[in-house]
């Protein structure tokens, strides 16, 4: 029998100095049975990091042609595609024709960096695409935060980002790769 997803509530508070966006978010995440805590923090800290009023969380792993999370447009336009991990250079190739802005944050520390050497080249056709790297310390020290019932801050001013989780709280610094 195939497992289900599991369901996490989560009340993202978004203060982005950079941006100047404040917004709460009462998100329902469904957790994919394969996918891991990290990522699901990874996803919940890449919708901070873009929040928009449109933007949401899609069917993610279960699905190929779906990026993680994206914003669309009122007439239906993709107009931001974000993906997590390492997609393949066709992947990326074909969600930058998709959409007008894609963006990437990988976090598995060495991997990660042998992917984007590998791919780095073929990218710079591609104005509308960014490649965040998140250290992967940070990203480790995400997933103990996970609860199925999250009331989540995250500060972003420079760059910077603090995400706290009741009383603990991680210091992130994503570097840009592109």
């Amino acid at each position: 029998m195939a497992q289900k997803s599991t369901i996490y509530k989560v009340e993202l508070s978004v203060s982005d100095m950079d941006r100047h966006y404040y917004e709460t978010h009462k998100l329902t995440v469904a957790k994919h049975p394969s996918e891991t805590d990290e990522r699901l923090m990874v996803r919940l800290l890449a919708f901070a990091l873009n929040a928009h009023e449109h933007l949401e969380l899609t069917k993610g792993l279960s699905t190929d042609d779906e990026p993680d999370i994206w914003q669309k447009s009122l007439s239906g336009e993709l107009k931001l595609w974000v993906a997590l991990g390492l997609p393949s250079e066709k992947i990326v190739r074909q969600s930058c024709g998709k959409a007008d802005a894609v963006v990437i944050y990988c976090y598995s520390g060495n991997t990660a960096e042998i992917w984007w050497e590998k791919i780095k080249n073929s990218t710079t056709r591609f104005d509308n695409l960014s490649v965040c790297n998140l250290p992967e310390q940070e990203a480790r020290a995400l997933a103990e935060l996970a609860g199925r019932s999250m009331k989540m801050q995250v500060n972003i001013q420079d760059g910077e980002v603090m995400l706290s989780v009741d009383d603990a709280i991680v210091y992130l610094n994503p570097v840009k790769w592109k």
